[in-house]
């Protein structure tokens, strides 16, 4: 999910703290099945480009589900599913070039998929272990994730939750690579 903070002076900011629906209190969190909605749900990455420097892109439009008690956090369940025709750069060219059989073969294997097969939680904290499946090679993954919010979502009344998660893989253990 994505997360930003701006300061502004005064008693402004405790008014508007008040309106926001959402806080990282996680005695807001109700237990329930979450359904990730597409529209903030960004998987970022970044690359190194050819030894040079980093470059960064987005997967938009991921989907999935994620099972959620607080009474047993590390018992979660996290499916997701990102297609690979939602990947986005700064350049269009390398856009397509990223989609193409050269890299991620989006005509052949359409999405990536992660499944959490075990969940250490602890505060806001978990470690999320599961398969991640690119290009039709599964491999194991661990997922770093940071709660971030919980609350009734402002225009569709439902209870949501939020959190941020990183990890690092190796394209290349899964069949991404090229070489110019």
């Amino acid at each position: 999910m994505p997360s930003g903070r701006s300061r502004h002076g005064g008693s402004h900011d405790r008014a508007d703290a008040k309106k926001v629906p959402g806080k990282a209190d996680p005695s807001r969190v109700a237990a329930g099945t979450y359904k990730a909605d597409t529209a903030h749900t960004p998987i970022l990455f970044s690359v190194n480009h050819l030894g040079f420097n980093m470059y960064h892109g987005i997967f938009g439009d991921a989907s999935g589900t994620l099972i959620l008690d607080p009474a047993k956090p590390s018992a979660a369940k996290v499916d997701i599913e990102i297609p690979i025709a939602g990947i986005t750069t700064t350049s269009a060219k390398l856009t397509e070039h990223l989609k193409s059989a050269d890299f991620f073969d989006a005509a052949k294997f359409p999405t990536w998929r992660f499944q959490s097969t075990a969940g250490q939680a602890s505060g806001t904290s978990a470690t999320i272990t599961g398969n991640l499946t690119l290009k039709g090679v599964i491999k194991p993954v661990t997922l770093n994730a940071k709660f971030t919010g919980a609350g009734k979502g402002p225009m569709n009344q439902l209870e949501t939750v939020a959190f941020e998660a990183t990890a690092t893989i190796k394209c290349s253990d899964f069949g991404v690579s090229w070489k110019p």
